[in-house]
């Protein structure tokens, strides 16, 4: 299974009962979330997305509403072959039908893209300045991703490029260290990143990964992913198609997220 994820960048496991008790924990807080007045910047795209993120009132060991500790399948895989990270506030994404729509200042080259191309992205790498350069501002050690909500399989489903974490990984790798120390952590990668990002969608699998409550899946930290759009029969539990995602950072920072491993 290790050999696996590290192959291909990804894995989904089964339905577990242990997380399905943490979900029934989560879903009440999750909605409670959506509708908080604090967390309304958070609904965008015309009404389609609710970006939440840090929305989940959950604690280090990712307690929520009176749940025992996050446990289970996923979590056993990640502290014995990823290592163990204290757990953020997790994000509550929710997509609903008619996604996706323009985010609040996303202009038409940007629509196009999060249309055409699933809005694919890795996470932590963050536009800045007029010109939106990216810079790695966010050097998350994982991506676990735990449903909320029912929904089919053509309801919005978290996209991934498989195998991507390889060339993306060794162009990070790469770019870095073709400069000193003191320029990482403000180093513009807009140009690499995109270039390997064409690369990708040339060469690697894209895969569709719907999953339901009880199930999870995890995806390496340079794994291209994104969101597919709402299908026009597409249907789902009145909450929307509602995901749970941890990120958490590596105490390490930069140098450790950029090892190819």
């Amino acid at each position: 299974m290790v050999e696996g994820f590290r192959q291909k960048g990804w894995i989904r496991f089964p339905f577990d009962p242990v997380l399905a008790e943490w979900v029934a924990h989560a879903l009440p807080a999750a909605r409670a979330a959506i509708d908080d007045p604090r967390h309304s910047k958070w609904h965008d795209c015309e009404g389609t997305w609710f970006i939440g993120v840090d929305a989940l009132d959950n604690d280090s060991d990712g307690r929520v509403n009176g749940s025992p500790p996050l446990a289970g399948q996923a979590m056993h895989f990640i502290h014995h072959h990823l290592g163990a990270q204290a757990l953020h506030k997790g994000q509550v994404s929710v997509i609903y039908p008619g996604y996706p729509r323009p985010r609040r200042g996303e202009g038409d080259a940007a629509f196009r893209y999060r249309a055409r191309r699933d809005a694919a992205h890795v996470d932590g790498l963050k536009l800045s300045g007029p010109e939106r350069r990216r810079r790695v501002e966010e050097p998350h050690a994982w991506i676990l991703g735990i449903p909320l909500t029912d929904a089919t399989p053509d309801a919005a489903p978290l996209v991934l490029w498989e195998g991507s974490h390889h060339p993306l990984g060794s162009a990070f790798a790469d770019t870095f260290a073709a400069h000193p120390l003191e320029a990482h952590a403000t180093l513009d990668i807009t140009d690499i990143y995109q270039a390997t990002r064409r690369d990708v969608f040339e060469n690697c699998p894209r895969i569709e990964l719907p999953a339901r409550p009880g199930e999870a899946y995890l995806l390496h930290r340079h794994l291209l992913h994104g969101v597919a759009p709402w299908a026009e029969n597409a249907t789902a539990d009145r909450d929307g198609r509602m995901i749970a995602y941890f990120r958490p950072e590596f105490p390490e920072g930069l140098a450790r997220w950029l090892q190819n491993d």
